[in-house]
């Protein structure tokens, strides 16, 4: 049991860790929140997509609305291919510290789950299609700062004959 001296001494260091604990986590919070808010804007770009992993490759044109605050991000748009494809796209984010949670739209199944952390300037995220893709229900999203006013989307999903990764879409965007 600890006395006198020792009982001041740890409450001294319990204290000091609790406020190190809440900086640190006080810290964690306002990166995202700087982060999160360069994202905030109109973005407009080009890139390519695929609706299959088998199927062929689209040039698209995109256009979104971010809006950002310290812990939400949602991305609207909608991308277009001649008169072959158009496509409204959306996700919608939560921060809690580096980790998101949330949800997508635009493969044309439904409202997907997301949820991943953030590492340096790309959110990468985990897909839980609403039914299967491409023969299961898992995919991968990165959204990624691409220098000073720049975005870029990527999704990636696994191609079921050959069990190869494959880059289902990635637009370059922006700011517009």
């Amino acid at each position: 049991m600890l006395s006198g001296p020792k009982i001041t001494q740890t409450i001294k260091v319990a204290i000091a860790a609790a406020t190190a604990s809440m900086l640190m986590a006080g810290a964690a919070k306002a990166d995202e929140s700087a982060f999160l808010k360069t994202l905030a804007g109109n973005w407009s770009g080009k890139g390519t997509v695929k609706v299959r992993t088998n199927a062929p490759t689209m040039k698209v044109t995109c256009r979104f609305k971010s809006d950002a605050n310290a812990s939400s991000l949602a991305l609207n748009g909608r991308c277009t291919s001649l008169a072959i494809f158009s496509r409204v796209i959306s996700a919608s984010l939560k921060a809690s510290g580096d980790s998101y949670t949330g949800s997508y739209v635009g493969a044309g199944t439904g409202t997907a789950g997301l949820g991943g952390k953030r590492a340096g300037n790309a959110i990468n995220l985990a897909i839980k299609w609403a039914k299967e893709v491409n023969g299961d229900r898992r995919a991968q999203m990165t959204i990624e700062k691409t220098g000073a006013s720049g975005m870029r989307l990527t999704t990636i999903d696994t191609d079921p004959a050959t069990g190869r990764s494959v880059v289902t879409s990635r637009i370059e965007l922006r700011r517009s």
